[in-house]
């Protein structure tokens, strides 16, 4: 009898779970059946854990921006996988990045070294994407980086990142929509 209830109750767990994971993955555009969606998931985010993230496919004209560019692309993974700590680190090697002419920028980037809230940390990568943009696309001088955008960020606002891969990788929701997003521009010499 015990055994028969734990299982009924184990069952609606498991099924409000995947009611969850396919309402999120719809509400994002995806369109997967129940098991894809969760094998899948898991599986992604494994991935992403061990992806490097100074693979890319692009070179700046400057050593300042491509240091800039490394240290924003381990933030960008490092929120993929709602690892604040990584954020931390990450941001303060980004912050030692800049130069003096690029304060409002490092300030962004101590401020989110600082942070231990990983919403208030997506935030403030949202705020720093706005500003490392333009620099992005003034000096790349090879190869290519991708502008991507979840509609579904900070509550339907939505939110800009910048990747080094075109697949997408969200930060602003990690593994809870890991795919909602698209490319809205490809930045190339």
């Amino acid at each position: 009898m015990k055994i028969s209830k734990i299982n009924a109750m184990n069952q609606k767990k498991i099924l409000a779970a995947t009611v969850a994971v396919t309402l999120t993955l719809a509400s994002c555009g995806e369109r997967k059946n129940k098991q894809d969606a969760e094998l899948s998931s898991q599986q992604e985010i494994e991935q992403s854990k061990n992806q490097t993230s100074d693979i890319a496919d692009a070179s700046f004209s400057d050593e300042m921006t491509g240091k800039v560019f490394l240290n924003y692309q381990q933030i960008r993974m490092a929120l993929v996988n709602s690892d604040d700590d990584g954020v931390q680190i990450a941001a303060g090697n980004l912050a030692e990045s800049f130069s003096e002419e690029r304060e409002d920028m490092k300030t962004i980037a101590l401020a989110m070294a600082e942070a231990t809230d990983i919403e208030k940390q997506r935030k403030l990568f949202s705020d720093l994407t706005g500003k490392v943009e333009p620099m992005f696309k003034e000096t790349i001088s090879e190869g290519a980086i991708y502008k991507q955008f979840c509609p579904m960020a900070f509550e339907g606002e939505g939110g800009y990142w910048i990747s080094n891969v075109d697949e997408i990788r969200n930060p602003y929701y990690g593994e809870k929509m890991l795919k909602c997003g698209k490319v809205v521009a490809t930045i190339e010499k």
